[in-house]
């Protein structure tokens, strides 16, 4: 049985070297966008999971409390190194975002950029960030989602099977991922190829 979570490991810590060069002005005003829909404020506990080289860390408050997480140790690598050279204590650790190692509400707000579309399984990756997130908590999204309105069409269903191996997956939709989770979706701006990038705002729903 072929194991994604393997793979993914495997292959972002090849793309490491390069990520930065592909990803750091492509996704800079689309990052900035997605954390500037959070509401901040001082003395709040973050977590990046998924947090790649750590390009999110320049546009974050310097008076928040940082964790990071990525699944490749090539990647929590350069984050230690970008923290430092930003001067901020951040504290990065290799760990699955399908079974994140803290405890429950524990934070105030979780970043999740460029990784729903890449999981093998991204309901359980929300659960999980449902799970860690404090009742009243912002979960800060940004990738690429399938209109909501319709499911993926045969053409689309038929270039994934490529994307996805390589890449990422085109077919998710955001709005149902995040109900089915357990949130309720506050802001949704389209930052990238039309509205094929979003930036969405979301918090637990509460309970009926």
């Amino acid at each position: 049985m072929f194991n994604t979570t393997a793979w993914n490991r495997l292959r972002y810590s090849l793309y490491a070297p390069l990520y930065d060069t592909v990803a750091e002005r492509a996704f800079r005003r689309p990052r900035r966008t997605a954390l500037g829909q959070v509401t901040w404020h001082p003395g709040m506990r973050v977590l990046l999971v998924g947090a790649g080289t750590g390009l999110d860390l320049p546009w974050l408050p310097r008076d928040v409390e940082i964790h990071a997480t990525d699944l490749s140790p090539a990647m929590v690598r350069h984050t230690r190194r970008r923290a430092e050279a930003l001067g901020m204590d951040v504290q990065a650790a290799e760990m699955d975002a399908e079974a994140l190692a803290f405890p429950d509400g524990h934070f105030d707000v979780v970043v999740m950029h460029l990784i729903l579309a890449v999981m093998p399984d991204p309901a359980r990756g929300l659960a999980e960030a449902r799970r860690v997130l404090s009742h009243d908590g912002q979960l800060c999204v940004m990738d690429k989602f399938q209109t909501d309105d319709r499911p993926a069409g045969v053409s689309r269903r038929a270039l994934n099977a490529l994307t996805s191996a390589i890449a990422t997956d085109i077919t998710r939709q955001a709005r149902p991922l995040l109900e089915n989770a357990g949130f309720t979706l506050e802001e949704d701006t389209p930052v990238m190829m039309g509205s094929l990038f979003r930036a969405l705002l979301a918090r637990p729903a509460r309970a009926q």
